[in-house]
């Protein structure tokens, strides 16, 4: 599925993040960008070491949660690779929405900032620090939609979903956004 604004688009697209030909690939980063499970543990892995060694040295205290930076990319098909760092679920009384918006907005900011023409997110937050699915997929696409209206760039972010109940949630949330 896919959802054009202004130059821009935003698609839904099932698949491994790791292998995305784009100019970046967003990263779901723990604070202190130190790898681990899930998406993160993929992307150290294909990536190889250097992608851990550059944000060792250039972020030695970390990222905090709602916020991003980047690296290179390593061994993956992009150019960067952007260490987003969403929040835990704690049960939405902590400010958990507005961190998960912060994050996904940090990172467009970054790749427009290196001028990337496209970028690919996972659905950041939702695996192992327990995001409700369809909540993070308002947020999510809420957060990108109003950034491409602001700034139309970059040309491309794409959403790539590793199974079919994040796609469906995003699918219905894009959906939301067209009407």
């Amino acid at each position: 599925m896919q959802l054009r604004i202004g130059a821009s688009s935003i698609e839904l697209v099932p698949g491994d993040i790791s292998e995305q030909q784009v100019d970046a690939i967003v990263n779901a980063a723990n604070g202190r960008l130190s790898g681990g499970g899930g998406v993160d543990g993929v992307i150290q892995r294909k990536g190889g070491p250097t992608i851990m060694q550059e944000t060792d040295q250039r972020y030695p205290g970390g990222c905090q949660t709602g916020s991003a930076v980047i690296s290179r990319a390593g061994n993956l098909p992009a150019k960067y690779v952007i260490h987003a760092v969403g929040p835990i679920w704690s049960g939405g009384n902590l400010g958990e929405d507005g961190l998960l918006a912060s994050a996904f907005r940090s990172a467009m900011e970054l790749a427009a900032e290196h001028g990337c023409e496209s970028v690919a997110f996972p659905a950041i937050s939702t695996g192992a620090y327990r995001f409700p699915l369809d909540e993070a997929a308002d947020i999510a696409l809420e957060a990108v939609a109003g950034f491409l209206r602001k700034y139309d760039q970059p040309m491309l972010v794409r959403f790539v979903l590793q199974d079919g109940p994040a796609l469906a949630a995003f699918t219905n949330a894009l959906e939301q956004l067209t009407e």
